[in-house]
């Protein structure tokens, strides 16, 4: 990529999207085109048309998505489908459409089967069933990963999508009943610290195994993806691979339990933690086979406890900014 080309970066305020803006300005792009959720609504067939004819970007990092963790997939299971299937729909074939060069499409290492053989390689999607909870959020992410595949094959388009492991970072999105396992826990054990409890439950067994990757990591092999050289691009989309999918991973994994703990020590709580068995583990492990990735001279440079800690840090300044705001709030009325 020109360092003055036209990126537009979908959900720019969200986990990934915000970590791939730091990294895009560090790399000193500037001609970005960025849009808000109230700004405009991608799952708005016409209002994405509208965008991609005047502003014809010639980059797409697609990291726009409803995402949330297993109670959120559970419970919800046709707003996952029905909002990423129009988001994931809407933005490539407008690309495509407006000829935009280059798009990268962001997945998650969850539309794996549930037994895959680990680590995942690429080619082990769709070998097996899904796990449940999670199966029409994987079902719309294959969807924009064909999607991408059809385009390339029929247009002749450079479309490629990218298999991050569990994501954590800056931005992340803390809630208790809709995020992923570390947002959560990370506000589960601050609270916990500051309120002085003795316990805290964490969902399931706590023996799943997980690989995190910090957003930051993510967004920098998402840049290195975009900008690899055409014959590159080209040996990836035509390697004989059944999809234009490439593993995002650091090739490590650890139980819930551990990541548990290791929270619960960055936040600075001393109490018990309880395992409720009663709620679901999810997939047994998720690991990724990153060799692909590897291949190509990338590998992630934060490590899980430090990323943690510039996580929590994050939470702590979020939490602040709300306090105050609610202070405004009220004096104003």
């Amino acid at each position: 990529m020109n360092r003055d080309a036209k990126i537009y970066v979908a959900g720019h305020q969200g986990l990934v999207g915000s970590a791939l803006m730091r990294q895009l300005r560090a790399l000193d792009y500037g001609n970005f085109l960025l849009r808000s959720h109230q700004e405009l609504d991608l799952t708005d067939q016409g209002q994405v048309r509208g965008f991609f004819a005047q502003e014809r970007p010639e980059y797409v990092f697609l990291a726009a998505a409803k995402v949330g963790g297993i109670l959120a997939n559970s419970t919800y299971p046709a707003d996952f489908i029905r909002q990423n299937l129009l988001i994931q729909t809407n933005v490539i074939h407008e690309a495509y459409s407006s000829g935009v060069k280059r798009l990268l499409f962001l997945g998650s290492s969850c539309i794996y089967p549930k037994r895959a053989p680990q680590p995942m390689k690429e080619e082990y999607l769709l070998t097996g069933p899904f796990e449940p909870t999670n199966r029409a959020y994987a079902v719309g992410k294959i969807a924009g990963i064909e999607m991408c595949w059809s385009h390339n094959r029929q247009h002749g388009t450079r479309f490629l999508a990218a298999m991050p492991s569990n994501l954590y970072g800056p931005g992340d999105h803390y809630d208790l009943h809709d995020s992923h396992v570390i947002p959560a826990l990370i506000r589960k054990m601050h609270e916990a610290a500051a309120g002085g409890a003795d316990h805290v439950v964490v969902w399931g067994t706590g023996s799943p195994r997980r690989e995190f990757l910090f957003s930051d990591d993510a967004a920098n092999a998402c840049v290195c993806l975009m900008n690899l050289a055409d014959e590159k691009m080209d040996a990836i989309l035509a390697s004989g691979r059944s999809l234009p999918i490439v593993n995002i991973g650091c090739g490590e994994d650890m139980t819930i339990r551990e990541v548990a703990e290791l929270i619960a020590d960055v936040a600075g709580f001393r109490g018990e933690l309880v395992f409720d068995a009663s709620k679901p583990d999810g997939t047994p492990r998720k690991l990724l086979d990153s060799s692909y990735l590897a291949s190509l001279g990338w590998k992630p440079s934060i490590g899980l406890r430090e990323g943690l800690i510039r996580t929590y840090r994050d939470f702590l300044e979020r939490q602040t900014l709300t306090v105050s705001a609610r202070s405004v709030s009220t004096s104003a009325s």
